[in-house]
Order: structure tokens, then C-alpha cells, then sequence
């Protein structure tokens, strides 16, 4: 076991906390052992389960990584599973705020800016690094989903998706539930995912997404996407 303890180093994530606290994920300014100790297997495991998948990883890989002991996951989560959920309900805590600024950003706006700054936020976010380990999260859940994809779904994707449908419903002049304002949702959310970072992306090198390229890269999905939209609303 200690091989494989060794084998599973990804970086930590940086905070698991909102944009806007600069506090670690439970407060280490308490100096409360338990509770550091706490945090630290929150952060150990979600490094983990981010870069292995849930089943790859084990109580003890994340207590050799948090430095704890082999029972402090059973103290602390019930378990595996219970410390998997709630380093899930952080994820989805900054997904939400993903969404949120979005939606923000675009108030008072034209339809059209609207779409062009969710694809934006969405973008940045992502790249910047805040939320890089929660993406390579989810790409783990849905290769090997677990009942906590339910959590992701209802309370993530599907409110993600209703603005944007309500979004693209106004630019094709349908409602939210029309087959093709659901296919073009769809094709946007594709491009997104497409210019992020993978192993399949790195070797492709047909789209390098940096710092200095983000906003250009976003400018040309919401165009295309745009485009596209028109085309369909013309038919």
C-alpha cells in the first residue's frame, strides 16, 4: 500500500473556499487540531479523487496524504464515501458560483452579450486553476459515475442549463424547450469542454488555451456559436 500512497501525488488544490475569503477551506486560524486535521483531508482527497477517480483511491492514500491517522476519515466523514460527498458539495459549491457570476454578469444585457459572457466566465474559471481540479473531478464522475452524479446533475448542470436555454431561446425567438434551442445549448457546451486541457487536446495542439489566448478563444466560440444560432433562426 505505501507503493501506491507513493504513486498518488497530485498537487492539492489550492482552496476549496469561495473566490473572495482568502481562508483555507475550514479555518486553520482556529487551531483547533480536529479541525485542521479535517481540512487537511479534505484537501488531500480531493487532489486524489480528482487525479485517480473515487474506486483508485483509498482511506489510506488520503491519510498518508493529509498526514492522519487511518481513522480519521471514519471520524471525521463516516467513511470513503461520506468524505467523497463532501468534497463533492465543495466542488459543487464553486460550480454554483461559476453559474452565478455568469448570470450576474449578464444582467441588463442582450441576449447575445449574455452568451458571449457565460462562455467567458466559464472559460476563465476553469483555466485559471481555481476550479481545474473540480473539472478533472467530473471528468472522473462520468467515466465512473457514482450516486453523487445526481447531486452534480440537479443542483450544477441542470440550472446551468436552464439559463442557458432560456438564453439561446431568446436569440432563436423558441422556447426553452424547443428541440433545436436544446441542440444548440448543447453544441456550445461542447466547444467549451473541447478547448480545455487534456491529454487528447496536449497531443492535438490544435487549440492552446493560455492566459494570453483565453479571451480570444472564448471571443471565437461565442462568435461561431453565434453564428450558428442565426443560421438555424433564419430557417
Amino acid at each position: 500500500m505505501r507503493g501506491a500512497s507513493a504513486r498518488l501525488k497530485p498537487a492539492v488544490p489550492a482552496r476549496l473556499k469561495p473566490r473572495a475569503s482568502k481562508a483555507p477551506a475550514v479555518g486553520r486560524a482556529h487551531a483547533d487540531p480536529d479541525l485542521e486535521t479535517r481540512e487537511r483531508l479534505l484537501e488531500s482527497a480531493a487532489a486524489l479523487f480528482a487525479a485517480n477517480g473515487f474506486a483508485k483511491v483509498t482511506v489510506r492514500d488520503i491519510c498518508h496524504a493529509a498526514r492522519a491517522n487511518v481513522a480519521a476519515v471514519n471520524y471525521h466523514f463516516g467513511g470513503k464515501t461520506g468524505l467523497y460527498e463532501q468534497v463533492l458539495r465543495l466542488a459543487i459549491t464553486v460550480m454554483q458560483e461559476t453559474t452565478t457570476e455568469a448570470v450576474q454578469a449578464g444582467e441588463g444585457r442582450q441576449p447575445r452579450e449574455q452568451l458571449t459572457t457565460y462562455i467567458a466566465v466559464f472559460l476563465r474559471r476553469v483555466f485559471e486553476g481555481r476550479d481545474s481540479w473540480i473539472h478533472q473531478m467530473m471528468m472522473r464522475e462520468l467515466a465512473d459515475p457514482t450516486p453523487a452524479l445526481d447531486l452534480v446533475v440537479d443542483e450544477v448542470i441542470r440550472p446551468r442549463i436552464a439559463y442557458l436555454s432560456k438564453v439561446v431561446a431568446a436569440l432563436l425567438q423558441k422556447s426553452p424547450g424547443d428541440e433545436r434551442v436544446g441542440r444548440c445549448v448543447a453544441s456550445v457546451n461542447a466547444q467549451c469542454l473541447a478547448v480545455l486541457r487534456n491529454e487528447v487536446s496536449e497531443r492535438l495542439g490544435i487549440v492552446r488555451i493560455t492566459a494570453g489566448t483565453i479571451d480570444d478563444i472564448a471571443h471565437h466560440i461565442a462568435r461561431f456559436s453565434l453564428a450558428g444560432i442565426r443560421a438555424i433562426a433564419a430557417e
